[in-house]
């Protein structure tokens, strides 16, 4: 047991500031395949509860496809798709593959948090002559956001732990350094038990910042809610 913290601290100590690195990389491609991914989930969520049959298939065959291969198998196929097409980084096309896999995720999310909403609201809005666009954007929207934060929250943390397959097309993020640190010291076990806790710490902070939003929407919420009973009893 003692050799095995000596091994840690050894790997803290040799390969910290690398490791610290690494992490930002994580992080960065994590925010921007999660933006990827968000735009995605929106435009395949509205193709979903669209009355266009034709966008309702093609919203159907992209979240089947997504949802029914491995995303090691979506990441390499996307990647070396894209980069037959156009000339990009592999940070790049790596966002962009994991942003296509999230979005199908995301797509669901939005599509069942907008379909919560009670269809009323959507007819009186309607019935007061206003359009669709405007009464989905303003009525039925951000009440629908506020559902989707805690699913969204959960699928944001798969999106950063699943963001270490892009070790596997030369990102070198966290996972990828790992994989550099354990083929010089030998040490497969101990690097990996590091990188685990680099890992850890960023959910651990992800989950946090994802725990402030919500409860700042919730209070929110209990305030409108106060204020709508005020009204009533006057």
């Amino acid at each position: 047991m003692g050799t095995f913290f000596q091994n840690i601290t050894q790997i803290f100590q040799t390969h910290g500031l690398a490791f610290l690195q690494a992490s930002w990389i994580t992080i960065e491609i994590t925010a921007v395949s999660l933006v990827f991914a968000t735009i995605i989930g929106l435009i395949f969520a509205f193709f979903k509860i669209s009355g266009n049959i034709v966008l309702q298939k093609i919203a159907d065959i992209y979240i089947i496809l997504i949802r029914g291969t491995p995303l090691i198998v979506q990441l390499m196929f996307l990647y070396y798709g894209i980069s037959n097409l156009v000339t990009l980084s592999d940070f790049t096309a790596g966002a962009l593959a994991l942003g296509i896999h999230l979005g199908a995720y995301i797509a669901e999310i939005f599509r069942g948090a907008i379909q919560s909403i009670d269809r009323g609201q959507m007819e009186a809005a309607r019935s007061l002559g206003m359009p669709y666009s405007l009464a989905m954007r303003r009525i039925i929207f951000p009440q629908a956001l506020k559902r989707a934060i805690p699913p969204l929250g959960n699928q944001f943390i798969i999106g950063l732990k699943d963001s270490a397959l892009v070790a596997y097309i030369a990102v070198t993020e966290l996972f990828n350094t790992a994989l550099s640190v354990q083929g010089e010291n030998y040490m497969p076990f101990e690097t990996y038990f590091v990188v685990g806790v680099y890992y850890l710490i960023l959910v651990f902070i992800f989950t946090l910042i994802l725990n402030k939003v919500e409860a700042k929407l919730d209070t929110g919420r209990s305030k409108t809610k106060k204020s709508q009973g005020e009204v009533r009893a006057v």
